[in-house]
């Protein structure tokens, strides 16, 4: 038997509203034949500008029952791969930073058997902020059914979740968890969480039960539901710095507080603007930065938040309150005081 052949006039163009491609020379359409052993398309062109297209592909005057509407390729030119070496190498280095950046504190806890001058509302919003951004990375990346949503809405875009970006919101939940559990089994010195920091954890975490409902019951899309975490991460994100600093002006002291924290913190965002950047440049796509204003917003508040305590630290209260050092570091001092006067 002679295997079924097909021919059809194929066009290629790119998936803007004039049809025409940023980023290589025009393709005239082109005759090509498929057969149920190869139905692969291929055609060669040169890349002319630095960007992205989509490029998509359609059999002309198409009346078979071929459905063409995935023959997609996404396309990216740069205008050099050394661009790309040190995006990746930036991006490393900030995830490396950011997921290290939560155990000095939890050490110097641990160390001090107290948690005096660590703020009770920026462990929990810190805590609840990474558990929302689990939730929602968990979601889109495991989820076929959301997953399937998410192409619905966004057609032809990449699902932007990734493995590391999982790994790290699980590691920074977990971090942070220690964190908040440091909270109640050291030596608090009086410190409790405020009111209107409980007043927005019931609110943000009722608001996720209900519309758990919602979802379940079918009133409101899971993709939905899950977009709701990751604005109240952004929004956590915001605040949750806030307390801390107000914390530190109302005692005129950082002791308590990690500058090894702030060290980590305020380099891993400097490199994720970096690479934000680099990947921008390398593209010509300012857009990623400026026409995603959220993500730009929130590294640019972090690391100016992360220059305040810097000048809390260094610069206005140089001089640590002794009344926040542990109790059982003051007792090992007045015990070798003690040992040298005998002596």
């Amino acid at each position: 038997e002679k295997a079924l052949n097909l021919s059809f006039e194929v066009s290629v163009s790119c998936d803007t509203s004039d049809e025409k491609c940023k980023t290589f020379s025009p393709i005239a359409s082109t005759v090509v034949r498929f057969s149920p052993q190869d139905s692969r398309f291929r055609f060669n062109t040169s890349a002319t500008n630095a960007g992205h297209d989509v490029v998509i592909a359609r059999i002309v005057r198409n009346d078979t029952h071929i459905d063409d509407s995935e023959a997609y390729v996404r396309v990216r030119v740069g205008h050099s791969q050394v661009w790309s070496v040190l995006a990746d190498v930036v991006g490393w280095v900030y995830f490396v930073i950011w997921s290290a950046s939560f155990w000095p504190q939890n050490i110097q806890n641990y160390r001090r058997k107290s948690v005096v001058g660590l703020n009770q509302d920026f462990a929990a919003l810190n805590v609840s902020g990474f558990l929302f951004y689990s939730i929602f990375n968990s979601g889109l990346y495991f989820s076929a059914k959301v997953q399937s949503l998410y192409e619905e809405a966004f057609p032809r875009s990449e699902i932007p979740i990734l493995l590391n970006d999982v790994v790290y919101a699980y590691h920074a939940a977990f971090a942070t968890a220690i964190t908040l559990i440091q909270c109640y089994i050291y030596e608090r010195g009086g410190q409790t969480m405020s009111w209107l920091g409980k007043l927005y954890l019931a609110v943000t975490w009722t608001a996720a039960g209900i519309q758990l409902v919602l979802s379940w019951t079918g009133v409101m899309s899971w993709l939905t539901y899950l977009y709701y975490f990751s604005y109240v991460k952004l929004s956590v994100t915001l605040i949750k710095y806030a307390p801390q600093a107000w914390s530190n002006y109302k005692r005129k002291s950082t002791s308590g507080w990690s500058i090894y924290m702030i060290y980590m913190d305020i380099s891993g965002g400097v490199n994720g603007l970096l690479q934000m950047i680099f990947i921008a440049y390398n593209f010509d796509d300012w857009k990623t930065i400026f026409g995603n204003l959220p993500k730009f917003g929130l590294s640019v508040a972090s690391i100016a938040y992360d220059i305040l305590f810097l000048l809390q630290e260094f610069v206005f209260y140089r001089n640590k309150d002794p009344s926040l050092q542990p109790m059982n570091q003051e007792k090992r001092l007045s015990r070798s005081e003690s040992e040298s006067k005998q002596s």
